[in-house]
């Protein structure tokens, strides 16, 4: 497989820079050129096969435009788009190829698998609770993972995201319901990312926690994912790491 050559957005924040080692450090990527605000991404996305983006929202429509625009693979692990973005991402897929996952670390993407499981094995018998905590400077709530972890939750148990997950809880708000999934977000110094999922019945307790305590374990996920889409052929479509480690 020749170099696959690498364009990551927001290359002066911190993940960029996890994303730009760890590209450089793969046999089979090169993070050749990188793009911060100010910076033309016109002038950058012609020089690359693939775009690894973990940036901010406001600048999605610009990048997929883009994407489409040139015919380049796009991994995003950029969350908290709204419902037109979305539809952008979904749209744009059916010319490009494109990897939107909420989290690229193996270990996340084993624990929603593990989260679906586990929901289907235990029934409707134990209560569910979703806890995420992040460092201070997350700006979206709830993270993409717990959202993703709570929408797992809701299609095994076959009750609705939007009707049936209560965020927080404050005041006098009545006992929870059976059919009732709690998201709670935590935040506070450097963590990198902390996802607990509960499930909670009379008599016992069962927690599935991941513990993330370097963004290289996103950023290898997005290399990965990146050298993934090339290994089939650059075949259009939506994926997620999911798909990319074979878990579906």
């Amino acid at each position: 497989m020749s170099e696959l050559k690498i364009l990551v957005t927001g290359c002066k924040g911190r993940m960029g820079q996890t994303v730009t080692e760890c590209a450089n450090q793969d046999a089979d990527t090169v993070a050749e050129v990188g793009i911060d605000m100010g910076d033309s991404l016109e002038d950058a996305i012609v020089k690359c096969d693939a775009i690894i983006d973990f940036t901010l929202p406001t600048f999605t429509r610009e990048l997929v435009e883009s994407a489409l625009k040139h015919g380049k693979i796009l991994v995003m692990g950029t969350t908290g788009h709204d419902d037109d973005l979305l539809k952008l991402i979904d749209e744009a897929s059916k010319e490009i190829p494109i990897v939107h996952a909420p989290n690229f670390s193996v270990g996340v993407n084993t624990l929603f698998w593990l989260t679906r499981k586990t929901t289907e094995i235990l029934g409707k018998d134990f209560d569910l609770e979703v806890v995420e905590m992040h460092h201070r400077h997350k700006k979206d709530s709830p993270s993409g993972t717990a959202r993703r972890l709570a929408e797992i939750l809701a299609e095994a148990r076959e009750l609705s995201y939007d009707d049936d997950c209560r965020h927080g809880r404050f005041g006098d708000v009545g006992a929870r319901t059976s059919d009732e999934i709690g998201v709670h977000a935590v935040r506070g110094g450097d963590v990198v990312g902390d996802h607990t999922v509960i499930y909670a019945a009379d008599g016992e307790r069962i927690e599935l926690t991941h513990k993330a305590s370097s963004r290289y374990t996103f950023a290898s996920g997005a290399v990965r994912a990146a050298k993934w889409v090339k290994s089939e052929g650059h075949r259009n479509g939506l994926f997620d790491m999911q798909d990319v480690l074979g878990l579906k």
